[in-house]
């Protein structure tokens, strides 16, 4: 009888506090991220994203990034916990990289900062405000100065199964940006679908193509959005291809920067992603830790407690959230009730 071959342990984010939040249209109180910040680390976490440092004018819910920060690296609750704890923040121009070494120098400053490209140059032009070649000139740049500061930097590629601009686009060249950024310096590469493109058949395809070219595991970390509801469906594929890390958001929030905050129009992403922002979103945090437990996979993680965690998420931003794990628990494994 053949078995399905998968990695029998990975290595898990949570990126909840960051990409989960930037989507919602209400400011989400400093208390209550720095509160599932914490709760992540208490869960087992050792990878979390919390908080970007562009500019609040455009994503004013990240108008804290600085004040967030310091209490978490000095909250006293994960003390005995936060060395061991890799924070990343988003810094995709140069004024969001010079806050991030800042924030470093003064001893409250994320330990690994992402810089981002898209396979689609017009994409890329509307996330980033540069041409293709501007933006690799300045990670060429501004990589060795986050090094000097004592930061790991990841390099995102994205539109690797497709853009919500142009369409269809090309795995190899995905492959080929891989491969710039690693040679200029990245410490690792998160491959995302950004906007919920990838069918799993091409996941599979994709991440076979980047483990032939590239096969350190540690190099890679799978990014899947559930736009069509393929997140999943997709880790699996990714599983199946041998990747080891995987990041996610409690209820599976979050998605593009939000166009209305507290009710005020605010830059945000745009109009140019969907006419429903309501349908983005990421692979659900607990769903993905409940399947991977179930399939007696290693995540070094409290589940019972990322479940409860999820379902105060859903309180403090007020509403029944995407995960199907965090309302039906896990699988019994004992009989239980009257027969």
């Amino acid at each position: 009888m053949a078995l399905m071959q998968y990695p029998k342990q990975v290595i898990l984010g949570d990126i909840t506090v960051r990409d989960g939040f930037q989507h919602e249209e209400k400011f989400i109180p400093t208390d209550a991220k720095l509160w599932v910040a914490e709760q992540l680390i208490l869960a087992g976490y050792k990878r979390l994203e919390i908080t970007n440092y562009g500019p609040p004018v455009l994503m004013p819910q990240f108008k804290d990034a600085d004040e967030l920060m310091k209490r978490l690296k000095t909250s006293k609750k994960v003390a005995k916990y936060i060395d061991d704890v890799e924070l990343s923040c988003i810094t995709i121009r140069e004024r969001a990289a010079a806050r991030a070494i800042q924030a470093r120098q003064e001893g409250i400053g994320p330990d690994r900062i992402l810089f981002m490209v898209s396979t689609s140059e017009s994409h890329h032009k509307k996330n980033s405000g540069l041409s293709l070649e501007e933006y690799w000139k300045m990670c060429e740049e501004w990589i060795p100065k986050a090094h000097d500061a004592g930061m790991k930097v990841c390099g995102t590629v994205s539109t690797i199964w497709g853009c919500p601009i142009e369409g269809p686009t090309n795995l190899k060249k995905a492959v080929e940006f891989t491969k710039r950024f690693l040679d200029i310096g990245a410490d690792d590469i998160e491959h995302a679908d950004h906007d919920g493109s990838a069918p799993p058949d091409k996941v599979y395809e994709y991440f076979s193509m980047i483990l032939d070219a590239l096969p350190n595991p540690d190099l890679h970390l799978a990014h899947f959005h559930v736009t069509r509801g393929w997140g999943l469906a997709n880790v699996l594929a990714a599983l199946n291809a041998g990747i080891i890390k995987y990041e996610s958001s409690l209820g599976g929030i979050g998605g593009q920067p939000a166009n209305f905050m507290d009710g005020v129009p605010v830059g945000g992403t745009g109009s140019y992603y969907y006419e429903d922002p309501s349908i983005t979103g990421l692979t659900a945090t607990e769903d993905m830790v409940v399947m991977m437990d179930e399939m007696g996979i290693r995540t070094g993680l409290d589940v019972d407690k990322i479940l409860e965690v999820g379902q105060m998420t859903e309180r403090i931003v007020g509403r029944r959230l995407r995960s199907e794990c965090a309302h039906t628990g896990r699988i019994p494994k004992t009989l239980t009730g009257r027969g």
